[in-house]
């Protein structure tokens, strides 16, 4: 009798004060946000949908940084945090980050949309995780869809180091990328799959001319039409956005697998796929059988959402995403 008063006592103080001791103290879950904010989601959503269909470009963007966030101190929305007094060097200003990045304006107007309908609700974390999720299922034509959890806290730490630590270059060789996954609780397989989100976006010159990769046969297994091309676009002094997929650059799909096995790919990292028997399979299987591909990503997207997530007082819900409370 005394216990159930002791949970009824606990249930009570988080309805009423909606703090974030409360707030995910269990842990993610799908529709966490039914009760205390019922349309967040589809405020999201919708905010998304607005921002992917002006720039298909932002849509790849806020898939990248959910994966940029979540590989560095847990997806906590830490990515966000700008330079201030106190941390003048977090993750946004690293290496693989600095001027690479997309989607922050995405998120703000997002989550302004949410904070209009229930102020100090909803964590930026979530906002980046539900914009990630939105962003593939509009770029897939509608065929990415994902039941993503909510509940994650906002991070009060992001450093520009561990960025540059954690993240894998697009140098990477297959051996590198899949030490990197498995650091985060993640296989061959999923690695593989979330590959996959270079079907959209764009590279800068100088994540794939290093190393003799437009130089053709001999220096790079790149095709050698392809690398013709591209050493016109990337001209010495030039380091223009390229397109990561030239055949379907607006749509998150299955293309990308079939341009791997073409040699027809911008990064080291992706070429780096068909290093291993394994790993090749893999990339002909998303690349040939009709539907598998979109699947394995959403569920893919989710687990990749869960690592390190912040519950209880490791975090908190910020007001600005930008900066801490």
């Amino acid at each position: 009798m005394a216990s159930s008063f002791v949970k009824l006592s606990v249930a009570l103080t988080c309805l009423l004060l909606l703090s974030s001791t409360c707030h995910g103290s269990h842990g993610p879950n799908v529709g966490h946000y039914k009760k205390t904010c019922p349309n967040a989601e589809a405020i999201v959503r919708d905010s998304v949908k607005s921002s992917v269909y002006k720039d298909a470009g932002v849509g790849a963007g806020l898939i990248r940084l959910l994966f940029h966030d979540c590989f560095v101190q847990g997806c906590d929305g830490s990515v966000l945090l700008d330079p201030s007094p106190s941390n003048p060097q977090p993750e946004k200003l690293s290496a693989p980050n600095f001027r690479s990045l997309r989607g922050f304006e995405a998120v703000d107007a997002a989550k302004a949309a949410v904070e209009r309908a229930c102020p100090g609700v909803v964590s930026c974390a979530d906002v980046v995780a539900f914009a990630a999720r939105d962003a593939a299922y509009f770029l897939s034509g509608l065929r990415v869809k994902a039941d993503m959890p909510g509940g994650r806290l906002d991070g009060r730490v992001s450093r520009s180091d561990e960025a540059a630590r954690d993240l894998p270059p697009a140098s990477a060789n297959l051996a590198q990328l899949v030490s990197n996954f498995a650091a985060k609780g993640l296989g061959e397989e999923d690695m593989v799959v979330l590959s996959g989100a270079h079907s959209v976006g764009a590279s800068h010159c100088s994540s794939f001319v290093p190393g003799g990769r437009l130089e053709g046969p001999g220096r790079s297994d790149m095709d050698a039409g392809l690398a013709a091309v591209l050493k016109k676009q990337c001209a010495p002094g030039q380091n223009p956005l390229v397109p990561q997929d030239a055949v379907s650059p607006n749509a998150l799909d299955s293309q990308y697998y079939r341009n791997v096995l073409a040699h027809k790919v911008l990064l080291p990292s992706d070429a780096a796929l068909l290093a291993a028997p394994a790993t090749e399979k893999m990339v002909r299987d998303n690349a040939y059988v009709p539907g598998k591909w979109e699947g394995k990503f959403a569920e893919a997207l989710v687990k990749m959402a869960a690592i390190g997530v912040k519950t209880g007082q490791q975090g908190e819900i910020r007001k600005n995403c930008r900066v801490v409370n």
